[in-house]
């Protein structure tokens, strides 16, 4: 434990091994390990010691198996096991909240709307207050006006609630607003709510304007060429195809359409390649000028591993992890034949969609609207590098066009990417699968126009940023 205090899971692990092998029939001790086997990626050693735990009659069991489930769905990409190790733990204690929440937050990803809404509306019977259940429940339910009863709840709620819980239910109120027309309303909602997230984590997150700008700077000055390039037929199997770009630029659309191909699969925001950068390419960038070929062949082949583990069956693999734009040089170095597809949107309809979507603290540039602004043309930046160097080997794909004529759009995404054309992509609405994203509604309808030109909506609101985003990046 002392190990784990100072930041040492490696040595930590080494040392709950060595004492259960001594000692076995520690539950808590398998537990503990499980738990710091998951935080270092070893995800399947983690399900072989909290099945441990549980053999060795752990307290509390129903944790234990909301705790696997959570590496079958979360790192693992295994909804039926997941689904099996929630109902487990409901079975051992029916009124398990965080088991009853994960199970609905996994009835969504898979799609199965309705499900999900009763396992919410279950939760809610046992706690009025599960804030996070409330406003989940109100995102799946189709508002019928601005008096609707769920926005009388999220108000009334909402009164009641700490910091962290009134950022979640004022996200779900400036949604429900936006769906019923109500935009001013929306928009102070989701000022509100980001206000509120602000407020719920100690210290304040702040965005640092220079930072960022010294990080895009550092990023072009390590990457002044990229040299290499190939076939996206002529790559090592499981072949990536990295989509990167904005928070709701599209690109859960463009996996979607992708993931029609049968020897394609949709590994949505895969984290193999920041961990890879963290472990052994610190500090980056600056630790690329004295990388060795060596090393990076190395590091190729363990990202390649990691997807193999993943999706053993898999021909091609899409890593959706967005803030990969951030390493396309590195992507580059590692894979020279590998597809590259930039998603794209409008840019003041990408940043409003950003104000209302409820992200991690840690991405502090997501709580203000301007601050979204200049984040938003640092990444167009750095783009706009990226483009200079790789050419036609980086695909700009637009979800504004796409809406607009989608075959084209379509047939030009696959063959980008070495795939042959098949009639199933343009027919995406009904299909399977799960979805993590704040788009998993959204992409199991039919392609939509609505949501193009959102921003028209808020023009008053919007005014300022708009003013700044049409200013020159470097100004």
């Amino acid at each position: 434990m002392q190990l784990e205090r100072l930041g040492q899971l490696s040595e930590a692990i080494a040392a709950y091994e060595r004492l259960l092998a001594r000692t076995p029939a520690l539950p808590d001790c398998w537990y503990n390990l499980a738990l710091l086997q998951r935080r270092t990626g070893r995800y399947q050693a983690a399900l072989a010691s909290y099945a441990q735990a549980l053999a060795h009659g752990i307290e509390g069991a129903e944790e234990a198996h909301l705790n696997r489930g959570v590496v079958f769905a979360d790192c693992l990409h295994d909804a039926p096991a997941a689904q099996r190790e929630l109902e487990a733990a409901l079975a051992l204690n029916p009124r398990y909240l965080p088991a009853l929440q994960n199970l609905a937050n996994l009835y969504e990803d898979l799609g199965r709307r309705e499900e999900a809404r009763s396992l919410y509306e279950r939760i809610l019977s046992l706690e009025p207050d599960a804030a996070v259940s409330l406003a989940r429940y109100a995102n799946l339910t189709q508002i019928s006006g601005p008096r609707d009863p769920v926005i009388e709840r999220l108000h009334a709620a909402i009164g009641r609630a700490t910091a962290a819980d009134q950022a979640s239910l004022g996200f779900a109120l400036a949604r429900a607003l936006d769906a019923c027309g109500q935009y001013a309303e929306a928009f102070a909602a989701a000022q509100t709510a980001n206000a509120a997230s602000l407020r719920s984590v100690t210290p304040a997150p702040r965005y640092d304007r220079a930072a960022q700008e010294r990080r895009v700077d550092e990023l072009i000055r390590a990457f002044p060429a990229l040299s290499g390039a190939g076939s996206p037929a002529a790559s090592t199997v499981p072949r990536p195809i990295f989509i990167c770009g904005m928070f709701r630029s599209g690109s859960t659309l463009t996996e979607r359409l992708l993931s029609a191909h049968p020897q394609l699969a949709a590994g949505g925001e895969l984290d193999l390649l920041p961990r890879l950068v963290q472990a052994h390419l610190t500090p980056f960038p600056a630790a690329m000028a004295s990388v060795s070929p060596a090393t990076l062949a190395r590091l190729a082949g363990e990202y390649l591993a990691g997807l193999r583990q993943l999706f053993p069956a898999a021909g091609w693999v899409t890593d959706k992890r967005l803030d990969n734009f951030l390493l396309v040089g590195l992507i580059r170095r590692l894979f020279p034949a590998a597809r590259i597809v930039h998603s794209t949107r409008d840019a003041l309809d990408t940043c409003l969609s950003i104000f209302f979507l409820h992200l991690d603290q840690r991405m502090s540039y997501a709580l203000d609207l301007m601050d979204i602004g200049h984040y938003y043309r640092q990444y167009r930046r750095l783009m706009r590098h990226w483009h200079s160097l790789l050419g036609e080997d980086l695909l700009e794909f637009n979800y504004d066009d796409l809406v607009r004529d989608p075959r084209p759009a379509a047939q030009r995404l696959l063959g980008f990417c070495g795939l042959p054309w098949d009639e199933a992509v343009l027919s995406f609405a009904g299909r399977g699968g799960s979805v993590r994203t704040a788009s998993v509604w959204q992409v199991r309808e039919p392609l939509y126009r609505h949501a193009s030109g959102r921003a028209r909506h808020y023009a008053r609101e919007l005014a300022p940023l708009a003013t700044y985003l049409a200013e020159p990046d470097d100004a």
